[in-house]
């Protein structure tokens, strides 16, 4: 068989790089992307190539679409040089930032900031690469528990993950002839440095959050890692179009 490929945007650190890792240790090949830290990707890809795997890491942005052709030629060209290849298999739509702020009082600038990093991005940059994504290839996008409960600060973060939960169905449906599956998962709360690490920092939160998941834990980056290999794999090639929340069971 072909070694698989998996382009990971956001995949220098926290979620991203968790799934690059679970991803590698199944003998998939990645390209993953960083926003500033170089070293920090470098030392994801040393991790992987050390699982004998190979792996690149690219800088992007993915709240300036202007990037958005230019990193597409990078892709093509890694994947010739690297692989042999000029197609990638999985796609996953990770990079993110985090963002509080009540409804009343989020800003227009702030707004602009979630949309292009969390929805325009997503959007564009994966029909930037569509054509390079493999005929049977499978792309994941990342919503948030917050699409579906509503917790007070999270009012224009939750309404982008929602957006990129319908964008996937509709993904899923024009993509089909290409034979291309879409799903979106969507993470609870999880132990990383997202928003200054606060959910794996603060006891306090920590608790109040272990406290309404039915597992009676917060959630740990492997859980999604695990979850994002798991939902590639080719014992789910035929799920298309869902909508996966891995969150332990919060606000249930």
């Amino acid at each position: 068989m072909t070694q698989r490929i998996a382009v990971v945007t956001g995949g220098s650190r926290g979620l991203g790089k968790n799934a690059a890792l679970k991803l590698a240790e199944r003998g998939t090949g990645i390209i993953l992307t960083f926003h500033s830290n170089a070293q920090a990707a470098q030392q994801v890809v040393d991790e992987i190539r050390a699982k004998g795997v190979n792996a690149v890491a690219l800088p992007l942005n993915v709240g300036d679409s202007l990037q958005f052709d230019g990193f597409a030629k990078e892709i093509s060209h890694q994947l010739k040089t690297v692989w042999g290849r000029e197609t990638f298999d999985y796609l996953l739509n990770n990079a993110g930032v985090g963002l509080t702020a009540p409804f009343a009082e989020t800003s227009e600038a702030q707004f602009d900031e979630l949309m292009n990093i969390h929805l325009k991005g997503p959007f564009f940059l994966t029909q930037r690469l569509l054509p390079l994504l493999a005929d049977g290839g499978r792309i994941l996008n990342v919503s948030s528990g917050l699409a579906r409960f509503a917790l007070p600060g999270y009012a224009a973060y939750g309404a982008m993950k929602g957006a990129m939960e319908v964008l996937t169905r509709y993904q899923a449906k024009e993509l089909g002839a290409r034979r291309i599956s879409v799903n979106i998962i969507a993470p609870g709360a999880i132990e990383t440095d997202f928003r200054g690490g606060e959910v794996r920092d603060n006891p306090q939160i920590n608790q109040h959050i272990a406290a309404q998941t039915a597992l009676g834990r917060v959630g740990l980056p492997e859980d999604i890692g695990n979850a994002i290999a798991a939902l590639l794999s080719d014992e789910l090639a035929w799920m298309n179009a869902q909508r996966v929340e891995v969150s332990g069971g919060m606000f249930l």
